[in-house]
């Protein structure tokens, strides 16, 4: 029988657009159908640069040219950027499943969940550029949602944690107010698409959250210092509010995780950030494509 890993790997290395998507949802049918093994006949590789197309083209996150968002122009960037965020989000799911060896069977169904939702946020959000006369490549990017990939790629605890708890947790906060942005706009469409994505993103928070606390139960750890020593460890001068805590809550976060972070925020508040301006000029909405920059 094939392995599940190896199904895995076939879909992070996947370089083109159209494979990708096609071998998720294989991937995931045939996990559903029960015809992939959890028995893994490799070890698992060191972590690399995941499949994907020549374009975007990868550029440092200072060299992602400043758009306005008052021109059309400065919307198709906002939206690529999202775009970039999903397409880059499938590739963290895929990387989830096949890295993290030794789980209970549910971690595994939760992660090919997160793929297939991302794959399905990626195609809405690539059709609306083609509505609005642009692709999925047309405009630069950045790796940096792959970098944190790569600091956390040697222990599910540490991925959990900082991936779907940080930098995924951050979109929590902000698109509500890019969605107010849109509808009165008029881009209604888009921030429909949006509306999807928030809805379904409290879910993938909360899978980060569901495996965080059972590796840190299974480790004796106290999760909340554990998250709180590893925020204050690897996320320098990148949170800023205000925290929808509402949906943090639904997400898995507690309200003295939540305290914490709002305090941290107000003492990195004082320094410079570590990330450098996105590609959009609007304050308010710099902070969701900042998660990809981190």
């Amino acid at each position: 029988m094939p392995t599940l890993f190896d199904a895995a790997a076939h879909c992070l290395t996947a370089s083109t657009i159209d494979a990708k998507l096609v071998l998720t949802q294989q991937t995931a049918q045939a996990w559903h159908n029960g015809t992939l093994s959890l028995v893994a006949t490799d070890a698992v590789s060191p972590i690399s640069a995941p499949g994907r197309p020549a374009r975007p083209i990868l550029v440092a996150p200072e060299a992602v040219p400043r758009r306005s968002l008052r021109t059309k122009v400065g919307w198709i960037a906002l939206i690529h950027a999202i775009t970039h965020i999903e397409f880059n989000a499938i590739n963290l799911a895929w990387d989830a499943v096949y890295r993290f060896r030794n789980l209970p069977e549910s971690y595994y169904s939760d992660w090919i969940r997160v793929a297939t939702e991302e794959a399905y946020h990626f195609h809405l959000l690539r059709q609306r550029l083609q509505d609005l006369g642009s692709d999925y490549g047309n405009l630069p990017a950045h790796d940096g949602l792959w970098e944190m990939a790569i600091r956390t790629a040697a222990d599910p605890l540490l991925r959990m944690a900082l991936v779907p708890r940080v930098l995924e947790a951050r979109g929590l906060d902000v698109t509500p107010g890019i969605i107010r942005k849109l509808q009165q706009a008029g881009d209604h469409q888009t921030a429909a698409i949006l509306e999807i994505i928030l809805h379904d993103e409290i879910g993938h928070v909360a899978i980060g959250s569901r495996w965080f606390h059972h590796l840190c139960t299974q480790r004796g750890l106290d999760a909340e210092l554990t998250f709180r020593n590893l925020v204050r460890r690897y996320i320098t001068g990148q949170i800023s509010g205000p925290l929808h805590r509402a949906a943090r809550q639904q997400a898995g976060f507690s309200p003295a995780e939540l305290d914490e972070l709002e305090r941290l925020g107000t003492q990195k508040s004082a320094v410079p950030p570590a990330t450098s301006p996105c590609p959009v000029q609007d304050e308010s909405l710099q902070s969701y494509t900042r998660r990809s920059k981190r």
